[in-house]
């Protein structure tokens, strides 16, 4: 088949943070010609919402009653994804440690997971050449049939090692603490826990360098593309 003419390839990336999620998916989905979506930006922009528009996080019920307010845009060009809310760019705020810090508690109240991932799929069917998704619950609750599913992992150490150095003058063993706190609150909601699904291929990215982990992921999608 004529790589022109090749099927759209939906692909679903999951795994905690600090496994090289985003910058592997951004760059898979520029090499290969896909659309990207960074699922957890979604998840920080309608926490970012409720916080500046002082809604009561401790509260799901006062978190639901709003959750289809937000107007959440998501820009798919994997060289350059965009977010905005109501019009407002907040690709910045949203990385804030205060919204992180809020995000695990907004993005566990089922209404908020339920507006989110009907956008998430919208955006996925509507990617004309196919799509990378990366997130936490994508290969199991999001696009349970992607035509392929990657789970990335890594130690605990390398992932703080990894955020402290995103997050300029983080100390590593509070990020890694954080990043702890962070999986088990994820990996405990009820709904759509962080969760590797049965079906998804592991890449434990400990001793890899992101290049290496990106020709991985390029190899897997190309040969899913070939056998299809």
């Amino acid at each position: 088949m004529e790589n022109g003419a090749a099927q759209p390839v939906i692909v679903a990336i999951d795994g905690p943070s600090g496994t090289g999620k985003s910058s592997t998916s951004k760059a898979v989905a520029a090499r290969l010609g896909l659309s990207y979506l960074d699922t957890g930006a979604q998840y920080r922009a309608i926490t970012w919402w409720m916080v500046t528009n002082g809604i009561d996080i401790e509260d799901p019920t006062a978190i639901a009653a709003v959750a289809g307010k937000p107007e959440i845009v998501s820009g798919t060009d994997p060289s350059a994804p965009t977010i905005t809310v109501d019009g407002t760019d907040v690709a910045g705020p949203i990385r804030t440690q205060d919204v992180t810090s809020k995000v695990s508690a907004v993005s566990a109240v089922p209404e908020v997971r339920t507006r989110i991932t009907e956008l998430q799929r919208s955006l996925a069917a509507s990617a004309e050449h196919g799509i990378v998704v990366e997130g936490r619950d994508i290969g199991t609750t999001v696009l349970p049939d992607a035509d392929l599913k990657v789970f990335l992992t890594a130690s605990p150490e390398a992932r703080a090692a990894r955020r402290s150095g995103e997050l300029k003058g983080a100390d590593v063993h509070v990020t890694r603490e954080a990043l702890i706190k962070r999986d088990a609150a994820d990996s405990s909601r009820k709904t759509s826990p962080l969760a590797k699904a049965d079906d998804a291929v592991e890449v434990d990215t400990t001793e890899l360098t992101l290049t290496q982990v990106i020709e991985c992921v390029v190899t897997l999608v190309e040969e899913k593309r070939a056998t299809r």
